[in-house]
């Protein structure tokens, strides 16, 4: 949809990001968030106190935390009645936190928010089996020994195997895959190989270590400490030292026969991000220029067997919206939940046969160009907080854009359960074209 006014990026920041189990395993989805949301505002010389509301996305949402959003925005010092709230769009509720955001700032609700992401999948719980459970709550009510005993006589070894909670979350409770499961059945429907899946996370290392390497991904990410005289600066994603030989010695992890890996495949990861937001109208309160705007966006559904071909869907669909064509975009961040779902996306979109079946267009979508799209590298090598990494694609975009003195840039990602978000970033207002 394009809205009546753009929303301005003042500012951003994101925490490390850190593979799972890793330096920030024991820093919490709310303390990543208030950390990324205090950055971001200290970028923008901006306090508590200026904003107006606070939207954050997370997936799997903590129990002791059930409104994340409101619980860090209070301890990142925003005043009490200022409004919070949480969304979650699985993959993409990074992106839909900024929505939302620029949906009360066009409604006048508010002037200046802030909007992003966090997760922890560190700390994803484990999970008792209902019929554990049961048993378990029995225990609890048990008021004699002779009844305590009794329950206890009634567990059995299954009952002390927990469910993984994060397998649970990375099922498709519709079709019953998981999302490795959906990567193979692209890689099969678009003839994509192991080599080329390995191929192409060889390339988002290079470039993730080089970017760290001349410290571009610094320039977004706000060192934490998670201990005195312990801090996390950067990534831990990358390696340097990467190579075809490395990755084909990886098993497939989804399918016996499959030729999806751990290698070519984004890690599960802990880190947040966060962006000042305003409307165009109301930048003469800040002495510098915003990073940039966001200027229009389309949410696209699709199969949730073939989810990872969301962004083909709703990009063809804000084209049409916007008039725009692949040509428009100078760069472009399609976040890499798999190698095979990016080259599954990169050969529908240049299938004239899969845009007239699948898109209701007489021409291909067009082309995602190997040489503007993720330049810095993608998931696979910095790795996808799933309720965060919509935001930081757009922070690196503008980012991006901004260094290299580009205009225009698409951000895009699939979405499991069977979506796709699209956005149209630019780093100034004008001409359309």
């Amino acid at each position: 949809m394009i809205t009546s006014q753009p929303l301005a990026v003042i500012a951003g920041a994101r925490t490390p990001f850190a593979k799972s189990f890793t330096s920030l395993s024991r820093v919490d989805a709310v303390a990543l968030g208030q950390h990324a949301v205090r950055a971001a505002m200290t970028r923008a010389a901006l306090a508590g106190p200026d904003i107006d509301e606070l939207v954050m996305g997370n997936v799997a949402g903590p129990a002791d935390a059930a409104n994340i959003a409101r619980v860090i925005a209070l301890k990142s010092g925003l005043p009490i009645d200022r409004i919070a709230h949480t969304v979650n769009r699985n993959c993409a509720s990074g992106m839909e936190s900024i929505l939302s955001a620029w949906q009360a700032i066009d409604a006048g609700r508010a002037k200046l928010c802030v909007a992003g992401g966090t997760e922890s999948m560190s700390n994803i719980p484990l999970l008792f089996r209902p019929e554990a459970a049961r048993l378990w709550m029995q225990l609890a009510k048990s008021k004699t020994i002779l009844q305590r005993i009794k329950t206890l006589a009634s567990f059995r070894p299954r009952h002390f195997k927990p469910l993984v909670g994060i397998e649970l979350g990375l099922t498709d409770p519709v079709s019953g895959l998981n999302m490795g499961e959906t990567a193979e059945i692209l890689a099969a429907e678009f003839d994509i190989t192991r080599e080329e899946q390995d191929a192409f996370a060889l390339r988002s290392h290079q470039k993730g270590a080089a970017a760290r390497e001349r410290c571009f991904l610094s320039g977004e990410i706000a060192p934490i400490q998670i201990r005195p005289g312990e801090v996390v600066e950067k990534d831990n994603g990358p390696r340097e030292g990467q190579s075809m030989q490395q990755l084909a010695k990886l098993r497939p992890f989804f399918k016996k026969d499959g030729t999806v890996t751990a290698g070519n495949s984004c890690p599960l990861t802990d880190g947040a991000a966060a962006l000042v937001l305003a409307g165009p109208d109301d930048l003469s309160r800040f002495d510098c220029e915003p990073l940039g705007f966001i200027t229009s966006y389309a949410v696209a559904g699709c199969d949730p067997r073939r989810m990872g071909l969301g962004p083909v869907y709703a990009t063809a669909k804000l084209l049409k919206q916007t008039g725009l064509t692949m040509k428009d975009f100078d760069l472009i961040e399609l976040n890499e939940a798999f190698a095979a779902q990016v080259i599954a996306c990169q050969r529908a979109a240049t299938s004239k046969a899969f845009a007239q079946q699948e898109l209701g267009m007489s021409q291909p979508l067009g082309a995602f160009p190997d040489e503007i799209l993720n330049i810095h590298g993608g998931a696979i090598a910095l790795g996808h907080p799933v309720g965060t990494t919509g935001t930081r694609l757009i922070l690196t975009l503008l980012r991006a854009l901004k260094e290299s003195g580009q205009r225009r840039g698409l951000a895009t990602l699939c979405v499991g359960g069977g979506q796709g978000v699209s956005m149209v970033v630019e780093t100034h207002l004008g001409d359309n074209k």
